[in-house]
């Protein structure tokens, strides 16, 4: 019996073949240095945690800062995170934006609305307005009008005077007559008419030669009477105001317009009004006048309508709600006025980078009305900005941001590159070239005393830093997060103690106090006990030998320490040290003195 050689043979090595290949694939694919930070399951690994308030001070699990706080865990973003957007990007779950109900809305290029809404108030239109004041001293005998508002018609009697003035001016008329001087007659013609005396009175008397005692002045033209300021009795000379007469026909209104919207208002910009006791009637008219001057007190540009009133309903002193049609037709960025946040030194928005990831960046804002805000600079068009909860995120993105040192074509952080502390070191990592260091405060960066890392610049030899050594450094600002170490000086031995006020029986670094010296003392209330664990949590002021601000913190109590004393809610007064292992530590406590 005779067998295929071949017929068996090929489909043998294909098999044999095919698993060579599936071995060496799935290999591949499990190769433990394939994975790039995730678990099993696809959740990411921290790569570190950092402070909250420090990004220095890392570690490789987790645990409290120095300040006692959780340490934040920090992923890898380069798988899927997204390109680096600098300082400042933050990422929330999505689950958390939506608890946080947060709304953007997109920058976009179009014309803003070209009206100003502004308030005005009705006024006489003072180019009709008459002020009636007495040319000669004298008794008003009769008034014909009684209050302020009584309307008039032009050559109605408003007032009698009886004036000495006047008595003599027309005997000296009359006595002209008498002796038919002409030049006398015009003389004492034109007196009287300069005194203001009616033509009528002064016909009268020609005709009659009969001195009138007291004298009636009429209304000289129509309207209604302001501003009355005599009674009946009333002596008056001239220089008093004793009424106004103004017309209704047309009015004036006075707007305000503030400062950053003067530039966009002109005279002939055509206007409407509304009154609030006639709702749905609209008045048209237009700017009459424009102020060329400022109120100094409201900072406001006031700028003066005009307005038909043929039916009255217009009074002066009215309120009224003013529009005014600027006619703007360029285009321009704009976001929702919700957006920005406005504060003392810059205007923000939060900006939303996808996928969870924000950023609250700068921006120039210029014309802003009632829904929109023009951006000049800081964004582009088609970026999203968050319009709901922006406070919260920038307030998270201010904690790691670099608005105190933007990029964005600004000058870096102007203030000291360097500064000299002095500290003890609590490790050495030489292959990572850096050290952690209890430091204390660092006054060229205004950075209170703590533990943290540092990176060691390559010019400082880092293989005579032992661990326990104390010595002063030289602190710079990196190209990195972290602060890189330039120089050092080693502390003699017996500097040691005096420049670290460290306790010759003791392996902690100690911030000296004295305890008679009441500015060593900080004031705090108790929150809370650990008796266990021999911590507490207090509400403290500043503490000044740390240079540390007010603030609620758990700090670790030391043996001297009688925990009994500390019950919630007392109000207590501390001495604060920070031991080589980096946690604030009470060293001293008091009952806070009763006032």
């Amino acid at each position: 019996m005779t067998f295929n050689n071949n017929k068996f043979i090929k489909p043998i090595l294909a098999a044999v073949v095919g698993s060579a290949l599936t071995i060496m694939v799935y290999t591949f694919m499990l190769e433990p240095g394939s994975d790039t930070g995730n678990t099993d399951d696809g959740e990411k690994k921290p790569l570190y945690w950092v402070a909250p308030m420090d990004a220095n001070y890392r570690r490789d699990e987790p645990g409290l800062s120095p300040m006692g706080m959780e340490l934040v865990p920090v992923y890898d973003e380069g798988a899927g995170g997204g390109p680096d957007e600098g300082p400042g990007t933050i990422r929330i779950s999505p689950d958390v934006v939506n608890n946080l109900g947060v709304r953007t809305a997109t920058a976009q290029r179009k014309v803003m609305s070209s009206v100003i809404r502004t308030v005005g108030y009705v006024k006489y239109d003072e180019d009709e307005l008459v002020q009636i004041h007495p040319r000669v001293e004298g008794w008003i005998e009769r008034l014909y009008v009684k209050a302020t508002g009584d309307p008039v018609e032009a050559g109605t009697p408003l007032y009698e005077i009886y004036s000495p003035t006047l008595v003599n001016a027309q005997e000296e008329l009359v006595i002209a007559l008498g002796r038919n001087n002409n030049q006398l007659i015009k003389a004492s013609e034109d007196r009287l008419r300069a005194l203001q005396l009616p033509n009528s009175a002064i016909e009268k008397l020609k005709k009659t030669k009969q001195i009138q005692q007291t004298v009636t002045f009429y209304a000289p033209k129509s309207g209604v009477v302001d501003n009355l300021n005599i009674r009946q009795g009333f002596f008056v000379k001239p220089g008093n105001t004793m009424m106004s007469i103004g017309n209704l026909d047309q009015v004036w209104v006075e707007a305000e317009v503030f400062e950053s919207l003067a530039a966009l208002v002109s005279e002939g910009m055509p206007v409407s009004m509304t009154v609030d006791y006639l709702p749905g009637k609209k008045w048209v008219g237009k700017v009459d006048y424009v102020q060329p001057t400022l109120d100094a007190m409201t900072r406001t540009l006031k700028v003066r309508l005009r307005f038909d009133n043929e039916s009255g309903a217009l009074k002066p002193n009215m309120f009224a709600q003013v529009e005014l049609d600027t006619q703007q037709n360029e285009e321009s960025l704009i976001v929702p006025k919700d957006a920005v946040i406005r504060t003392g030194d810059n205007d923000r928005v939060v900006l939303a980078l996808g996928e969870g990831r924000f950023k609250s960046v700068a921006v120039a804002v210029g014309r802003v009305d009632d829904q929109y805000s023009e951006i000049l600079s800081g964004i582009k068009a088609g970026e999203r900005v968050v319009v709901s909860a922006q406070f919260l995120l920038d307030s998270e993105s201010s904690k790691s941001s670099d608005f105190k040192r933007m990029n964005h074509g600004d000058q870096m952080d102007e203030g000291p590159a360097s500064g000299w502390t002095s500290g003890i070191i609590n490790e050495v990592n030489v292959d990572d070239r850096t050290i952690n260091l209890s430091h204390q405060r660092i006054e060229a960066f205004n950075m209170m005393g703590m533990t943290m890392n540092f990176v060691v610049a390559d010019n400082v030899d880092i293989n005579m830093l032992k661990q326990g050594m104390t010595l002063e450094v030289e602190v710079s600002k990196g190209d990195g997060p972290m602060y890189e170490i330039t120089d050092i000086k080693m502390v003699a031995p017996e500097e040691d103690r005096s420049a670290m006020g460290h306790d010759m029986g003791s392996d902690e670094m100690v911030m000296a106090a004295d305890l008679a010296d009441p500015a060593n003392w900080t004031d705090a209330i108790v929150n809370s006990v650990n008796v266990e664990k021999r911590t507490a949590n207090f509400t403290h002021k500043g503490i000044k030998n740390l240079g540390m601000m007010g603030m609620t913190m758990d700090f670790n109590l030391a043996p001297s320490v009688d925990v009994s004393m500390l019950q919630n809610g007392a109000a207590v007064q501390f001495i604060v040290e920070m031991p080589r292992d980096g946690f604030f530590e009470v060293t001293h406590v008091k009952l806070a003195e009763k006032e």
